[in-house]
């Protein structure tokens, strides 16, 4: 079936056969103003890690970007396009869109003709239009780009989609995957059944956005008893602020997991303990001790550490590392130093940061 419209054979085979695609942030300097040397350092670190997508213009990359007083979100999307188009594997490259239907196809068109390749559309602004009504929103967009379609946590700003929006989303011949985010799961099995009940598991791509369960969404699969008998699905891939940071290492855990056959291969308890490894990391950079208020200066003080930002700063001053947070980092680090990256930034930051 095809999902597609002018998307690259080989970069829709890599997002369905499952990939790190980093939720990519936004570097700043010290007065917060864009700082393009480190954002392109940034880029060219994750696909140097061994990405396979990278995300812009999406919650880690900071909503305000888009305030026209700000006036980055072209800048911010033109610049990673460009950075990525360096290198000559296939790379991802998914836009956040948002709003409502005439905001979301004014940034899909954009996002387009920036070289992107599909958008992750947020619903968080149609917080009260009903199933049909949202339905008919990811028809327009989708009529101009690929979808991924996501589904984001209530606790950070979204909204419970039950199984009834992912059955008929699934339909949409233009999504060519889902970030499940909800941080649940329950609500994760809804997107799940949706997918399998519409006979699309083969051709939409099922991606982890539950940084609190990422490794066992990774070793799971999946068997649903549809009207047309079991169908099997896995979560292949995931599009996760957590992998903003620590990419290397995540590259490393994905493939771990991705070794594991669909079959029934039993699962080293090794991966069980990593699994709650990066649970704890995960808890410390979300900030998820002060309800993920600083989940994005969170993100910023790791890469800052490492040299790939100058500051922990975000857009809205207001945006801080919570009081201790620091002192978790800290303490995450010492645990669990092979799910860091540091010496691999080391040997590399200087070529990233070169013009």
């Amino acid at each position: 079936m095809a999902t597609s419209v002018d998307m690259p054979d080989d970069v829709l085979a890599l997002l369905r056969r499952g990939t790190v695609i980093p939720a990519h942030p936004l570097a700043l300097d010290a007065e917060r103003r864009f700082d393009e040397r480190h954002q392109r350092a940034l880029t060219r670190y994750y696909i140097d890690a061994g990405a396979g997508g990278i995300a812009v213009g999406v919650h880690t990359t900071q909503f305000e970007i888009r305030d026209p007083r700000i006036g980055l979100f072209g800048p911010v999307l033109e610049l990673a396009s460009r950075t990525v188009d360096e290198t000559a594997r296939p790379i991802v490259k998914v836009a956040g869109v948002c709003g409502s239907t005439a905001q979301a196809l004014d940034e899909a068109a954009f996002a387009k003709s920036a070289g992107y390749h599909a958008c992750l559309l947020s619903l968080a602004a149609l917080a009260k239009a009903d199933i049909p009504e949202l339905i008919a929103h990811c028809r327009e967009v989708a009529s101009l780009m690929p979808v991924i379609g996501f589904y984001l946590q209530p606790a950070v700003g979204g909204r419970v989609l039950p199984y009834r929006f992912w059955r008929e989303f699934a339909e949409i011949a233009n999504v060519v995957a889902i970030k499940m985010a909800p941080f649940n799961r329950y609500q994760t099995l809804d997107v799940i059944r949706g997918v399998c009940d519409a006979g699309r598991q083969d051709d939409i791509a099922l991606y982890t956005g539950n940084d609190d369960n990422i490794v066992v969404d990774l070793l799971t699969t999946y068997r649903v008893a549809t009207d047309c008998g079991v169908r099997t699905a896995r979560i292949v891939g995931g599009l996760l602020g957590h992998w903003a940071v620590w990419t290397k290492s995540a590259v490393e855990v994905h493939r771990q997991c991705r070794t594991i056959s669909p079959q029934g291969d039993a699962v080293p308890g090794e991966l069980l303990t990593r699994a709650a490894e990066v649970t704890d990391m995960n808890a410390a950079v979300f900030d998820v001790a002060n309800g993920f208020a600083g989940c994005i200066a969170g993100v910023h003080e790791v890469l800052r550490r490492q040299g790939l930002m100058r500051t922990s700063h975000c857009l809205n001053p207001d945006e801080v590392l919570s009081p201790g947070q620091n002192d978790e980092l800290d303490r995450v680090c010492r645990a669990y130093p092979h799910l860091c990256d540091n010496r691999f930034v080391a040997a590399n930051i200087e070529r990233w940061l070169a013009d």
